[in-house]
């Protein structure tokens, strides 16, 4: 509806835009820099930013910037993972049929990891998505993860991702033993006003905007309101738009 209105060539603050059309803030290209370490050095990485400030976002562009002769990525994400779940997820991404109990399982995947690392000569890149939400019974299996060979060796790079509770919830003394085993902490930022800008900014330019389309002062008002959250900024700058073509038809009459 305010695509034609406009004229733009798609719909801008939406999810169909390549990542490599977004803005990078300089928390996002922090995030970036410390990924690839955690990849590229097979650490277990823990990353975390509140809702909406782009860390999905943030590992899909990871992702895609991964050599696939080096890596193999293997990305979950599921609020409600299991132990069990998770093995059968990443032997079906490694393409294995896994195995019906849970410790053939797991010894199935160390194996396969193995086979990848020592034959393949690929690094895996293990991503849990929502983090926030592991059981305590998944956290504990984390540690198994940390512990495939030995404390010299590392057969893989894991990274956990989530909402800022992550950092509280590994903090606390039962989860002790998995906190002094992360190599790298992380905290993606919301923008400030400056990078709210460029970002509405980057935003219209990947449609073909013409002429301004957010006063100055109009992007003050989003920024304060949503917080700088990259989300919330999507959603009011759309019903920005939407409310401007509406009153424009309704003069027209």
């Amino acid at each position: 509806m305010f695509e034609a209105f406009f004229d733009f060539t798609g719909t801008p603050f939406s999810r169909d835009i390549s990542v490599k059309e977004l803005l990078e803030t300089a928390s996002f290209k922090e995030l970036q820099g410390r990924l690839n370490h955690v990849s590229r050095m097979r650490d277990f990485g823990v990353f975390t930013g509140d809702a909406g400030t782009g860390k999905t976002t943030a590992i899909r562009r990871f992702c895609q910037g991964l050599d696939s002769n080096k890596y193999s990525v293997l990305y979950i994400s599921d609020s409600g993972l299991t132990p069990r779940n998770f093995y059968w997820e990443t032997l079906h991404q490694l393409g294995y049929e896994p195995r019906f109990y849970r410790g053939d399982a797991k010894r199935q995947l160390q194996k396969a990891l193995a086979v990848l690392v020592d034959n393949e000569k690929k690094t895996p890149v293990v991503i849990v998505d929502e983090a926030h939400l592991l059981s305590r019974e998944m956290l504990e299996e984390i540690r198994f993860l940390l512990n495939l060979r030995m404390d010299s060796y590392s057969a893989l790079s894991l990274i956990l991702t989530g909402q800022t509770e992550l950092r509280e919830t590994l903090k606390l003394q039962v989860n002790e033993a998995i906190w002094q085993r992360v190599d790298m902490r992380f905290h993606l930022l919301a923008m400030s006003k400056e990078e709210t800008t460029a970002y509405i900014t980057k935003h219209l330019a990947a449609v073909k905007a013409h002429g301004e389309i957010f006063t100055q002062s109009a992007i003050g008002v989003i920024h304060e309101y949503c917080g700088g959250i990259p989300r919330k900024v999507n959603k009011v700058a759309a019903a920005c738009l939407m409310a401007a073509t509406g009153q424009k038809s309704k003069a027209d009459r």
